[in-house]
């Protein structure tokens, strides 16, 4: 009838394609995740099962590499060995068959330690500076509000290697080369304009209203803002920190540039674990499994705000 609008019908997908869809994915995932099961998987090896050649599928299960990669070994005689006490425990006796006995723990807690510290704590920083930013950006009028933006923005575009030899000097002037708080404030560095951006998106979505109705009430600005909009935007605030800690979690080539010992993380620690004879492939891997299962929890933890933030602007109404 003229005068009416009609409706768009919207048509659901079929149970065949479904089923394609789901296989699709499946198979995706599946693919995937061989990489990280093979690694996983070699952490459980012994180093001649790890070398050998067609690549061993099925093999006995040792913990070797676990024992290697905390543990700093040197190697005896037999005769030596001989005139030892008795192992008292199980990895002891695992180093012996080895004809090596246990020197002392290795760095490989310290180096893990580190990274917590320094991926959470510059998280941490990234979004409380990023949310206070873009809520500035969101409910003021910023002078230049878009040149500021693409500034901040623009600190995202350059690959880190061309920024690594003049912060390498600046640090070394300032004394903050291979320290915890160095490498926390340049991470945060990196990481606020990707804080900025992202929540600057989430509190354009929270109605003004809510503040005003909160002031008109009585609060300040600040506790509106405490009370109004930071529970509104937590799913952005825990999606920008997912993004944040995996940059810091995974990033490589400044913790090689500016940490050597006191302040290393674990992706520079990990390729340097070096066993009898070269690399010690069980103790490499049973690090890089270890090194996953915090960010990997983590995402796990908050995937409902990762997959909000993903899709983000997917749709709007």
């Amino acid at each position: 009838m003229p005068g009416l609008t009609q409706a768009h019908s919207v048509v659901a997908p079929s149970t065949a394609s479904r089923r394609i869809a789901g296989a699709l994915v499946i198979v995706y995932a599946i693919i995937t995740m061989i990489p990280l099961l093979w690694i996983i998987a070699t952490s459980f090896k012994t180093p001649p099962d790890s070398i050998s050649y067609p690549p061993k599928v099925i093999f006995t299960p040792s913990l070797e590499g676990y024992v290697n990669l905390f543990t700093t070994r040197t190697r005896q005689t037999p005769e030596v060995i001989a005139t030892l006490p008795p192992p008292t425990t199980w990895y002891d006796k695992l180093v012996r068959s080895r004809n090596m006995v246990i020197a002392g723990p290795s760095n490989v807690i310290p180096r893990f330690v580190n990274s917590i510290i320094i991926a959470f704590g510059s998280t941490f920083l990234a979004v409380f500076l990023g949310t206070l930013a873009a809520y500035g950006f969101s409910r003021f009028k910023v002078p230049l509000k878009d040149d500021l933006l693409f500034f901040i923005l623009s600190t995202r575009m350059m690959p880190p290697i061309a920024v690594a030899i003049p912060i390498y000097l600046m640090y070394r002037e300032l004394g903050l080369s291979d320290t915890k708080l160095g490498m926390i404030l340049l991470y945060t560095a990196v990481n606020v304009s990707l804080a900025v951006w992202l929540l600057k998106g989430f509190i354009d979505e929270i109605p003004r209203e809510y503040e005003e109705a909160a002031m008109i009430d009585g609060y300040t600005r600040l506790q509106a803002f405490r009370k109004a909009v930071l529970p509104q935007a937590a799913t952005g605030i825990a999606a920008t920190a997912i993004f944040c800690l995996i940059f810091a979690w995974n990033e490589y080539a400044f913790a090689v540039l500016l940490t050597s010992g006191t302040a290393q993380t674990m992706p520079p620690f990990i390729p340097f674990i070096i066993g009898e004879g070269g690399q010690d492939w069980p103790a490499v891997a049973a690090a890089t499994t270890l090194f996953v299962i915090p960010i990997f929890v983590f995402t796990i933890l908050l995937r409902k705000h990762l997959l909000r933030g993903i899709t983000f602007g997917a749709v709007r109404k």
